[in-house]
This record gives structure tokens, C-alpha cells and sequence, in this order.
């Protein structure tokens, strides 16, 4: 996806606070949620990151952290920003069990990676490195902010959206039967936007995290195993907080992707497809190690 396609889809996300406003306040309803569109996304710029973060209890890691899955973690991270030419991360640790991993910051100077310890537990180094790689590409291809600010904007539209319940919406805009109208559709229309953006990139990072790891089946192995964990294994911060579930590798709410217009990820099975072609493209189209030291 360009960025040209990207930015109209943000606009989009945006003029929706419009419309939510005018439905619910008339012109001075649309003109206070413009304003306030415009503060949301000036403050998601600066601050997103640290939200996503501080909602996921992310315990910020190093190579002096006592784990020694947690220090290899770290070391991979380390070794494939420096190989993709990218400024060092901040490298983050979420305390859950659901197998998953997200990039998140307003730029690469400014960037932070997560994996949980699932992940860490469930895969080997090669599939880290697979995972990483991907996130990494998310970094290097500017997807974060974007991304970041994406769950921002959704989030605070449904928030707006809810509020036509206890307002009742503008009497000339449908009453209580607009704002019911409003509290489905508004959200609706603001995921449609963020599974547009984030389906497109979610490619994008798997070839070019690929291409960083030089090894595209570590990354469909990895695929495969974190989609089955996601399937039967709840991530219950992203059960509550859904709109940052486009962030992760894997769909955090399911597991199951399908390429269809109610999707956050491309299917899953699609992604490994296309990473085994490019690694028999490649001549590297051999299954990930079981275990061992990944350099």
C-alpha cells in the first residue's frame, strides 16, 4: 500500500469525527469533533507509543536482564536493527501468554519493539529472529506511527460514538434512531479503515522482514506456531482494548485471519504461502531449526 493510500485513508478516518459530530451536534457538533480529531491526532503523534506500552504492561529490557531467553531476545533484536541499518529500539517484554509480537513509535530514531514471554517461550531463535525481522520492517517502511495513531483515531471514534447514546444525537439528524445509527456504524466504518491499512502493510513487513533476516520460512514457521497460540491462548488486554489488535503480528482476538473486508490480518495461511515462494526464490526454502543459537 503507498502512502498516498495510506494518507487518504487516515483522512478518512478523520472526516468520520466530522460526520459523527455534525450527526450529533449539527455544525457546531462537527466543528468541536474536528478540533477535536485534529488534538487527537497532534497527541497521538507524541504519545501514542507510550499508551499502546503502558496498556500492555511493557517492561522495558536489555542484555543485563537476568532470562537468558529474554537476553538472546534482546541480542537478536540488537543484531538485525544494526543489519537492516536501522538506529537501535527500545526492546519491550509484555507479561503474557498469547504468542505475539508489535512495533510501535512515531519514527525509527524514536521506535520500540515488544514480544511477550509466550513468544519467547514457544519459538526457537530462528523464528524470533523471523518475527523480529518483521517488526523491524514495520519500523524501517514508517508503519508505526501510522499504524499507532491508526488505533488512536478508531479507538477515540467509538468512544465519540457511544456518547450518541447518552446525548440522544441532534433532533434534526435522527434522534435516538441516528444515534443508534451512529454507535453501530461509526466504529464499523472506523475498522474497516484500520483492516485497509493494516492488511496491506502487514505483506509489505513479511517481505521485507524476509529480506532483513535473509531467511523467509523462519518467518512462516513462526507464522504458523504464533497463529495456533493466538487460536486457543486469550490475550485479554487486547480483548479489551480491540482497536489495537492491528498492531500485532498475529490477530491477537482470534488467530484465524481471512482476507475478507472484516479482517485485521491477511490469512495467515496466505502470508506463510508467500514467504515459501520467496524462500524457494531464494534457494533457502528449508524448515526453521529446532533450536540453537541464531547469528
Amino acid at each position: 500500500m503507498n502512502f498516498l493510500r495510506t494518507g487518504m485513508l487516515l483522512a478518512a478516518l478523520t472526516a468520520l469525527f466530522g460526520v459523527v459530530g455534525w450527526l450529533l451536534g449539527g455544525t457546531g457538533g462537527m466543528v468541536l469533533a474536528l478540533g477535536f480529531a485534529g488534538v487527537a491526532n497532534f497527541f497521538a503523534y507524541w504519545n501514542a507509543d507510550k499508551i499502546v506500552l503502558r496498556m500492555y504492561r511493557a517492561e522495558e529490557v536489555d542484555e543485563s536482564h537476568a532470562s537468558g531467553a529474554v537476553r538472546r531476545f534482546v541480542e537478536i533484536t540488537r543484531a538485525l536493527a544494526a543489519r537492516a541499518g536501522l538506529p537501535q529500539p527500545k526492546i519491550y517484554l509484555i507479561n503474557s501468554e498469547q504468542p505475539n509480537a508489535f512495533a510501535t513509535g512515531r519514527n525509527p530514531e524514536n521506535a520500540a519493539v515488544a514480544a511477550t514471554a509466550g513468544l519467547l517461550r514457544m519459538l526457537n531463535d530462528e523464528e524470533i529472529a523471523g518475527v523480529m525481522a518483521h517488526e523491524l520492517a514495520h519500523v524501517k517502511n514508517r508503519d508505526t506511527l501510522t499504524m499507532t495513531v491508526t488505533a488512536t483515531l478508531a479507538g477515540a471514534i467509538t468512544t465519540l460514538a457511544n456518547f450518541a447514546m447518552f446525548f440522544g444525537g441532534n433532533r434534526n439528524n435522527g434522534g435516538l434512531i441516528g444515534a443508534l445509527a451512529i454507535m453501530i456504524l461509526a466504529p464499523l466504518a472506523a475498522a474497516l479503515v484500520q483492516f485497509a491499512i493494516s492488511r496491506g502493510r502487514e505483506y509489505a513487513a513479511d517481505r521485507l522482514g524476509a529480506e532483513i533476516c535473509g531467511h523467509p520460512e523462519w518467518l512462516a514457521s513462526a507464522l504458523a506456531k504464533i497463529a495456533r497460540g493466538a487460536a486457543r491462548i486469550p490475550n485479554e488486554i487486547a480483548e479489551r482494548h480491540p482497536e489495537t489488535g492491528q498492531l500485532m503480528i498475529v490477530n491477537p482476538l482470534s488467530g484465524q485471519g481471512a482476507d475478507n473486508l472484516f479482517s485485521t490480518h491477511p490469512s495467515t495461511q496466505n502470508r506463510i504461502d508467500r514467504l515459501m515462494d520467496m524462500a524457494r526464490r531464494m534457494g533457502v526454502a528449508q524448515p526453521a531449526a529446532p533450536a540453537g543459537p541464531w547469528g
